[in-house]
């Protein structure tokens, strides 16, 4: 069969994985009897609950004798080493577009790395559906994005569809009179995106990009044959990224057809296979014929731009929830991450049972340790930061462009809150009842602010944002809490009786009959210090009657505080421990005789003689 390899590419939530999942009930690639879910493509478990793709997965449709491999990507920015990697495995891409929300930060840079990749585009304007569906704004936003990424004459004269991949229709017209099916869309992938070459003959090179696992045959690596054919049972050789060379027999070769993964006996030069057969195959390494050196490059990804300490758990509370808590079991677990995902970067902190683990954002971290949590890893984890670069001497931080789509009563909070945070205020216009602003700031500033940006705009805010530049370090101080943290003076349990007497203190984290230990943080002060404080007391019993009858506590419900919330509030003196059943907060130094000895680590302290 004819073969293409295509990409999906878009702004998060622009309708990406809805419309493969249209792509794939319209060319039958999903037999009536298989139970097909919503978002069919985001299969891991966090990828249902947030509503975003994580991972870049494949799959591929038979549409008349053509077969299109198909791989759906990330919108996210953290998750762009995902979009970098598959570039090297397609020929063309979608680019979907919102026709309501237009060119997007993360269109653009997606879109980047499509055109750096020198990837034939067709331009698929989504959502054409919603209310306030504006295509020929949205088509006008992406000629000025392409011009502005300096795409090349053949880009530039890129195909546009008009669909709704929610109703699973597509049309070339922009009133969509005629549109019916997907049909649009396979025919014009076919017509517009070259065949990939296809040299069966000659020696063997695949380089797998992305990684999946099975329980029977292990570690999978997925790529595409860019020369010859591999069958099974071949003897090959693996070139690894260090210059070594390790030869195996391939054990399987797996085709995606819709939702199944299928074995092949042999696949040849032009498409996208999983290769098995080698315990420990990683990104990036090149499978050839036995003899061979020839390498394909080496995958470029973006360097990170963020990182936090990981540490083990050492709280009174250690071991009791976790399976692994062990220094040697979360360094294995955090190199084998890096095998796979090859944004992530770690480095071990000389001694101490710690290390920096940099990544290409928060959300790319949290996703990172909400898995690890989920796997029965116990560890702590610090307030992440921003990797600076010393360039030509100067000391250097990366800024970001962000951009705001907020509702108009909310301008002037929005306007204040990132004020406050040092962003510049480039572009404002309203749309409706909807005002869009566009800010340039650094990158620390956006630590912690989600929280309190989606307080300011009650929950109906969107901010997006994308890697600017680096440019010369500021040292003020932006991001950090203003407010000091209420810390539990002593371990044991919670009474209802000390949180009704210490709720004008500040707002409590915890509930009644909950464990704590000393230096554990139990709530947000009022005041600009931290405040230790009683919160296991219990009222005294003696046996003199009451000369009132005892009242029943009426408890202020707490804050119940998720991974985001916790990351968000720490400071540098103050961890986050993680275990597979709770989240809490501590002080670095728990007892507060060493963090008089740390005074560096901390604020000044004051003790609730209450």
């Amino acid at each position: 069969m004819d073969i293409r390899n295509i990409a999906i590419i878009a702004h998060v939530d622009h309708g990406k994985t809805t419309l493969v999942d249209k792509l794939l009930k319209q060319s039958h690639a999903v037999k009536d009897y298989q139970v097909m879910a919503e978002r069919a493509m985001d299969s891991n478990d966090l990828e249902r609950e947030r509503g975003i793709t994580i991972l870049a997965k494949n799959t591929a449709i038979n549409y008349k004798e053509y077969k299109i491999n198909i791989l759906d990507t990330p919108g996210h920015a953290d998750f762009g080493g995902e979009v970098e990697r598959i570039m090297t495995m397609v020929d063309g891409v979608l680019l979907l577009v919102d026709a309501f929300e237009g060119v997007m930060p993360q269109t653009k840079f997606v879109l980047k790395k499509a055109l750096e990749a020198k990837l034939l585009p067709i331009v698929v304007i989504n959502k054409m559906d919603r209310d306030g569906a504006d295509a020929v704004k949205a088509l006008n936003e992406v000629f000025d994005l392409f011009i502005d990424l300096n795409a090349t004459d053949s880009q530039l004269d890129f195909p546009v569809i008009y669909a709704s991949g929610l109703n699973g229709i597509a049309s070339l017209k922009e009133d969509m009179s005629d549109a019916v099916d997907m049909i649009p869309i396979f025919e014009t992938i076919i017509k517009y995106i070259p065949t990939p070459a296809q040299d069966s003959e000659g020696v063997l090179l695949f380089q797998s990009a992305l990684i999946d696992y099975n329980d029977y045959v292990g570690r999978i690596g997925i790529g595409r044959i860019t020369r010859g054919k591999v069958s099974t049972n071949d003897f090959v050789s693996c070139l690894r990224l260090d210059g070594t060379t390790v030869n195996f027999r391939v054990q399987k070769i797996f085709q995606y057809i819709g939702l199944i993964k299928q074995e092949t006996p042999t696949a040849y030069a032009g498409d996208i296979v999983g290769i098995s057969g080698l315990a420990d195959m990683f990104v990036g390494e090149t499978i050839t014929n036995v003899g061979s050196t020839e390498k394909l490059p080496v995958l470029k990804v973006d360097d990170p731009t963020v990182q936090m300490t990981f540490l083990t758990n050492t709280s009174p509370f250690s071991g009791k929830e976790g399976k692994w808590v062990t220094a040697s079991k979360i360094e294995e677990r955090l190199s084998r991450e890096t095998k796979k995902d090859v944004a992530l970067k770690i480095e071990r902190m000389g001694g101490v049972e710690a290390w920096l683990v940099s990544g290409r954002g928060e959300l790319h971290l949290e996703i990172l340790i909400e898995n690890m949590r989920r796997e029965g890893f116990e560890f702590a984890v610090s307030r992440p930061k921003v990797i600076t670069k010393n360039i030509d001497g100067v000391l250097s931080e990366p800024y970001e462009s962000v951009q705001v789509d907020i509702p108009s009563e909310s301008v002037g909070d929005v306007i204040d809150l990132l004020g406050n945070r040092k962003a510049d205020l480039i572009s404002m216009h309203t749309y409706g009842n909807n005002t869009r602003i566009n800010y340039e700031m650094p990158s620390r500033a956006l630590i912690g602010l989600l929280t309190q940006f989606l307080t300011a705009t009650k929950g109906y805010g969107i901010l997006n944002h994308n890697l600017l530049e680096y440019r010369p370090a500021s040292n003020y101080v932006v991001g950090s809490r203003q407010t000091g943290a209420l810390i539990s003076m002593s371990g044991g349990m919670v009474t209802a009786y000390a949180l009704h007497k210490l709720e004008e203190r500040g707002n409590m984290f915890v509930d009644p009959r909950t464990e704590v230990y000393e230096g554990m943080i139990v709530g947000e002060s009022n005041k600009d210090t931290d405040i230790i404080v009683n919160i296991i007391q219990e009222k005294q019993q003696t046996n003199m009657r009451s000369s009132s009858k005892d009242t029943t506590i009426v408890l202020k419900k707490n804050i119940t505080m998720t991974l985001e919330m916790c990351l968000a509030f720490i400071n540098d003196d103050e961890l986050v421990e993680i275990t597979p059943k709770s989240i809490r907060i501590r002080k670095y130094f728990l007892t507060l005789a060493s963090r008089k000895k740390n005074f560096k680590y901390g604020n000044v302290a004051e003790v609730d003689e209450d």
